[in-house]
């Protein structure tokens, strides 16, 4: 998978703003680890946590992560904070060989994605530790949207980290508005000047929404006519790549016209350029969640001691008004109204229940399919 660049780092390149169009909902994205404890029940004096650059809050006056401070402030625990996963697949990768041998990987906390094959392998496969609900009275905090998905009903192993939503964005000095998936591939005034992105669960469920197939039940006829339709997008040029968040520098510059396009990436470049545009295509928007794991040998006590903190609506506040993606925790949009009432109304980051409506799951028996995986890295190149 394509590596993705940090959301810092396409700010210090004048990477790109986004002015929003009309959209419906949304849901998001990654997490990482660090610190001391085994498996068992006591709480330990460092936590190991990693996540994806750029996602959580950080004050770029002191480089320090507030909420972390506050913690070790509160609990005593310090934090060793990894920005070290920039894919899900490439993490795994990673973590795979000494998880499979029954083996710790040095993290007390590691985020995946649900809308890739990572979450329901990992607890299949009982790679992860149970949480230490006693630890994490907040957990009633959980909004009820996420309290039960497939890979982890009863949340015995997992909390979500953020969520987010998948759409299409344009750059609209080059072209006019970008609406549906259909005109993305096969508008021929686009032709060569857009990308789709390597995750199989965003660039497959969009082309399935736009083909009014359901991409939460995915039959091996509508995954076989959505792969067609991206490949004849390759074949005939219309898509020049597939990419992760790096879509964003070239977007803004022109050399793209449109991208399927992660919305919170759009979200924390509001202010840099308004000619970058983001919205929901015709047939809706996929959504997807990160989420914190304890990985085999990893402290649960300290994790969920974490997990704990975090799921304050006060702390969360803190993080949302920084990462711009939609937090999992109630309360979180009152708490940030109180500080930040601009960013409190910011749909992208707490959606309606009519934008909810709008957006949609990928299938996880369908992110599992070795056919399709094999398939869909066909039609990437790999």
């Amino acid at each position: 998978m394509t590596t993705r660049i940090t959301r810092r780092e396409l700010v210090q390149r004048g990477a790109a703003g986004v002015t929003l169009l009309s959209l419906p909902g949304l849901l998001a994205a990654c997490g990482g680890g660090g610190g001391g404890g085994g498996g068992g029940g006591e709480v330990a004096d460092v936590l190991r946590f990693s996540n994806w650059p750029l996602y959580i809050d950080y004050d770029e006056k002191t480089k320090t992560h507030p909420t972390l401070d506050a913690f070790k402030k509160e609990t005593g625990i310090e934090v060793q904070y990894f920005e070290d996963i920039n894919d899900n697949a490439t993490y795994f990768a990673k973590v795979q060989g000494p998880l499979s041998q029954g083996r710790g990987v040095d993290r007390d906390i590691f985020v995946f994605t649900d809308s890739s094959r990572y979450p329901q392998l990992l607890v299949d496969k009982k790679w992860v530790e149970p949480l230490d609900k006693d630890k994490i009275p907040n957990i009633s905090n959980l909004i009820d949207a996420q309290a039960s998905p497939p890979f982890d009903p009863d949340r015995t192993y997992s909390l979500p980290w953020q969520s987010g939503m998948t759409g299409i964005a344009w750059n609209e000095d080059v072209t006019g508005p970008v609406t549906s998936i259909q005109q993305l591939l096969d508008d021929p005034k686009l032709k060569g000047k857009v990308t789709m992105l390597t995750e199989m669960a965003d660039s497959i469920g969009l082309v399935m929404l736009d083909s009014g197939d359901d991409p939460s039940v995915v039959t091996d006829e509508t995954f076989h006519k959505a792969i067609a339709r991206v490949q004849k997008g390759v074949d005939d040029g219309q898509i020049r790549q597939f990419t992760g968040n790096d879509y964003a520098q070239p977007l803004t510059r022109g050399d793209l016209a449109a991208a399927v396009a992660w919305s919170g990436d759009v979200v924390q470049l509001l202010a840099s350029n308004p000619k970058l545009k983001w919205g929901i295509p015709e047939k809706g928007a996929m959504i997807w969640t990160d989420n914190m794991f304890v990985p085999l040998e990893g402290s649960s006590a300290t994790a969920s001691t974490y997990m704990n903190f975090v799921y304050d609506p006060k702390i969360q506040a803190q993080i949302a008004a920084y990462v711009n993606y939609v937090p999992p925790v109630k309360g979180t949009r009152e708490e940030l109204a109180k500080t930040d009432p601009e960013t409190a109304k910011n749909t992208l980051i707490f959606p309606s229940d009519e934008m909810l409506s709008e957006v949609h799951s990928f299938s996880g028996e369908a992110l599992n399919n070795e056919t399709y995986i094999t398939a869909w890295q066909k039609v990437l190149g790999a």
